[in-house]
């Protein structure tokens, strides 16, 4: 029997916030222009990969005698090369939203001079109660991160990548990065179900119960957890149906109840143009019938 074609998790997110707009896009190959927080999200989502990818490095450099100001500096200073690597890399992308490089970096930076000074003081206060440094330092250093991790399930036909794993000594903790808006309590249906989603995986990868997540909401700079419960999983599992029936079919679903969804659209004129969806229809049904 044929291997099903795995899911993106993302996919499973995206069917919850507006159905209609991901047979758009993953159906008829409509996508909206890119938008000023999309890419800031995706210039902070690489500096802080970035900094993870070097923490070792940073940990085993700090030396007996430095306080708290030097080792904030240690990670500042890696975080501002990252942020401008990131920021270049992405010049055009943010000339496409009319938002000038140097603009960008002031808009990003607090929040990773507010990182600098969280990670500083966990090390401090670590080094305080351990009077460790070097590579002793960080082999004794809980939790250890790994970031933007790959990761895919046959069994669950799903596959994404997970911002942040977190490893303590009794297991791992997945945590997705998020940018823009937090309810007021909990977190978005959407992110739910996508770290519940990376939960499962990571369980099946590791061998070991996965009994917590959380988003990170960069821009609030908070972390909401998330139970992962039966509940959840069964959710993830009928949700990935749903996303694979709607990829297969040819049915566009009906508009999002949210008109607000509709409004900031960047799909708007076009999911509002029954027509011009029509013929969009009738030519992959002719392709089809062509393979």
């Amino acid at each position: 029997m044929a291997r099903k074609r795995r899911i993106s998790v993302t996919m499973l997110s995206s069917y919850l916030y507006c159905a209609r707009k991901l047979f758009l896009e993953r159906v008829l190959g409509l996508f909206e222009p890119e938008k000023a927080a999309l890419v800031k999200g995706s210039i902070r989502h690489e500096t802080y990969d970035g900094a993870n990818q070097v923490e070792e490095k940073i940990v085993t450099s700090i030396k007996e005698g430095e306080g708290f100001e030097d080792i904030y500096n240690k990670y500042a200073k890696i975080y501002s090369t990252l942020l401008r690597q990131s920021i270049t890399k992405n010049k055009y992308r943010l000339r496409k939203i009319k938002l000038p490089l140097i603009d960008a970096y002031h808009e990003i930076w607090p929040f990773f001079k507010r990182e600098s000074e969280i990670r500083a003081l966990n090390i401090y206060k670590f080094i305080v109660k351990s009077n460790l440094y070097g590579l002793e330092l960080w082999d004794k250093l809980i939790p250890k991160v790994e970031s933007e991790k790959k990761i895919a399930s046959d069994e669950l036909e799903l596959k994404g990548i997970v911002d942040k794993i977190e490893i303590y000594p009794e297991g791992y903790v997945p945590v997705e990065l998020k940018t823009g808006s937090m309810p007021k309590e909990g977190v978005w249906p959407g992110h739910r179900v996508q770290i519940g989603a990376y939960a499962l995986m990571m369980e099946e990868k590791y061998g070991k119960e996965i009994k917590e997540a959380f988003v990170h909401y960069l821009d609030s700079d908070e972390r909401r957890q998330v139970v992962v419960n039966p509940f959840l999983k069964e959710e993830v599992k009928e949700l990935k149906d749903k996303v694979r029936k709607l990829l297969e079919g040819s049915k566009i679903p009906e508009r999002a109840d949210n008109q607000n969804k509709c409004r900031k659209c960047g799909l708007k004129n076009k999911c509002f143009d029954e027509n011009f969806l029509k013929g969009l229809l009738d030519r992959r049904a002719k392709e089809k019938q062509k393979n």
